[in-house]
């Protein structure tokens, strides 16, 4: 097949200034520096450069779905936006065949004082679109997105899961020949993300080319065909998706593991509302990664809410060595109605129950979310756990290879019946 994209070479640059101001310590120092500096700047200005993406090159060919996976910081969106030509390269070059619809943020391509209806002719229009040709997939786009009771409302009184509802709408139904889509899904249900998996899924049927960016390995397995890794602005495996997503956990358990939970925390993305500032996992009180099997695992989040804010959740993933999630648990699991924190410090403190885990490796990955809203911690904080089996569990077979993921123990009854 033709390749749709060609990317060789590629890097971006940024420029990074600092900024250190002359400290004063009385007034009459203050003002004699105005009137001795007037006209001049007063800060020390130091500039670092720094490489968001290095010596990138590789191929996408028509009709394919390629995941695009690494951690935060790893590069994933500046190159979504080089391809998007939202931005400009420091080095290198792309090529591209074909009209490119991109969803990177929230937000992108919209007008917030145009209503749904005018966004949705204003995108067709910078895909190079007619009136017409969008009057065609119209209606298509608003049965998709469900918001046709908004769609005279400006959008910047959309809700931000209305608001990706219509911009994945858009993107996905105009006549573009490549779709780009970052991980704006999170912000949607579930039920929208498996429909926008289902849509992305068909359109290659139709030739388009696909590329996706997602921290949701299940996700990236069920759409893509193949995935690139990026880890410090460098592509460093390009493989099947399966291949390339275990490339991506065994990278990511290693630098979870050596970087130390302390370091995860302070590499998180900022969010206005809430911060991480401390997590644990631990056994009896002390802090492991080898926990027994017969006895609670206790898993802690202090963090710190900055803004008064509806829908927080704390959670953890339990993961298997493939990332598949074995189970998922928020703090307000059986709550009755959405969790409310004022501004202040808390604590939330989870268990996985004593009997349930093997003596396979895992990994947990621990998460902040605002429902419907967004993600506040992006990869979150990665722990490895690799339990070991104690004298309780399969006692008089304690040779026998464990085969599966979890433990579900003491449910059987055996008697005689004769």
């Amino acid at each position: 097949m033709t390749a749709v994209i060609r990317v060789e070479n590629l890097g971006k640059c940024y420029r990074i200034q600092h900024e250190q101001s002359r400290q004063y310590t009385t007034v009459r120092d203050e003002l004699s520096a105005v009137f001795h500096n007037l006209g001049r700047s007063r800060a020390t200005v130091s500039e670092e450069t720094f490489w968001a993406l290095q010596e990138v090159g590789f191929e996408v060919r028509e009709g394919e779905r390629v995941g695009i996976i690494g951690r935060n910081g790893a590069g994933k969106s500046t190159l979504l936006k080089l391809l998007s030509r939202i931005t400009e390269p420091s080095s290198g070059m792309v090529s591209i065949r074909g009209r490119v619809a991109s969803l990177l943020e929230v937000g992108t391509g919209f007008h917030p004082e145009l209503s749904g209806r005018e966004n949705i002719y204003l995108n067709g229009a910078i895909l190079g679109m007619s009136r017409r040709q969008v009057q065609q997939r119209f209606d298509e786009i608003v049965d998709f997105a469900e918001v046709e009771r908004f769609l005279d409302t400006p959008i910047k009184r959309y809700s931000s899961g209305m608001y990706t509802r219509l911009a994945f709408a858009v993107a996905a139904h105009l006549d573009s020949d490549i779709l780009i889509v970052d991980e704006v899904l999170a912000v949607g249900d579930l039920a929208f993300q498996k429909k926008c998996l289902s849509k992305m899924k068909g359109v290659t049927e139709t030739g388009r080319t696909v590329l996706f960016v997602s921290h949701n390995m299940q996700a990236v397995k069920r759409l893509c065909d193949r995935a690139l890794v990026l880890s410090d602005g460098r592509i460093v495996a390009d493989h099947t998706v399966d291949n390339a997503i275990k490339s991506y956990l065994d990278m990511a358990m290693s630098e979870g593991g050596g970087a130390g939970i302390a370091e995860q925390i302070a590499g998180l993305p900022f969010d206005p509302a809430v911060q991480f500032e401390a997590v644990s996992v631990s056994q009896d009180g002390r802090s492991t990664e080898e926990p027994e099997t017969d006895k609670t695992l206790d898993i802690r989040v202090d963090f710190k809410v900055k803004e008064r804010v509806r829908g927080l959740r704390i959670y953890f993933d339990l993961c298997d060595a493939d990332g598949a999630v074995l189970l998922r648990s928020f703090h307000d699991e059986y709550a009755d109605s959405r969790s409310v924190f004022d501004v202040g410090s808390y604590s939330a403190t989870g268990h996985i129950p004593a009997g349930l885990l093997g003596p396979v490796d895992y990994r947990l990955v621990i998460r902040a979310t605002i429902f419907n809203i967004r993600s506040c911690t992006g990869d979150g904080v990665s722990a490895p756990l690799r339990p070991i089996q104690t004298a309780s569990h399969n006692a008089a077979y304690a040779n026998d290879t464990f085969r599966a993921k979890l433990v579900v123990g003491g449910n059987w009854m055996v008697k005689r019946s004769d």
